[in-house]
């Protein structure tokens, strides 16, 4: 029985020390909660200007000129190179270019072969860098 004691008053002193950390921890939130309830106050007053229209970004409308090669798939006029790259998405799914088992290969035909340098499959992240090369 003197065991039986001992394994009691052990395990009571750990659920005291436990309370008294708990309880510390439960003044501590309160202090914080007060401070966010300030802090979404402050957010609404700021939503007003953060409504206000985005600017484009004028290097991404300035219309480029097409070389011959990439002027044989999106046209010759002047593009931003958004649209450049619009149009070129439209010839890819038009032509079924776009490579069955990963989606993000695209094979090229005869046009779009001068545009990527020769090459005969391109990934859509390089086909961008690919394509640069070809506005001015």
């Amino acid at each position: 029985m003197a065991k039986a004691t001992k394994k009691a008053t052990k395990k009571a002193a750990p659920k005291k020390a436990a309370a008294k950390k708990t309880t510390a921890k439960k003044a501590a939130p309160k202090a914080k909660a007060t401070t966010k309830k300030a802090a979404p106050k402050a957010k609404a007053a700021k939503a007003p200007k953060a409504k206000s229209a985005r600017k484009p970004n004028a290097a991404f409308m300035k219309a480029l000129t097409p070389s011959a090669a990439l002027a044989a798939v999106v046209g010759a006029s002047p593009l931003p190179r958004t649209e450049v790259v619009k149009k070129l998405w439209a010839y890819i799914k038009k032509n079924n270019l776009q490579d069955s088992k990963n989606k993000r290969n695209i094979n090229a035909d005869a046009k779009l072969k001068e545009v990527f340098g020769g090459k005969t499959q391109v990934s859509m992240f390089d086909m961008t860098k690919l394509v640069s090369k070809h506005l001015k």
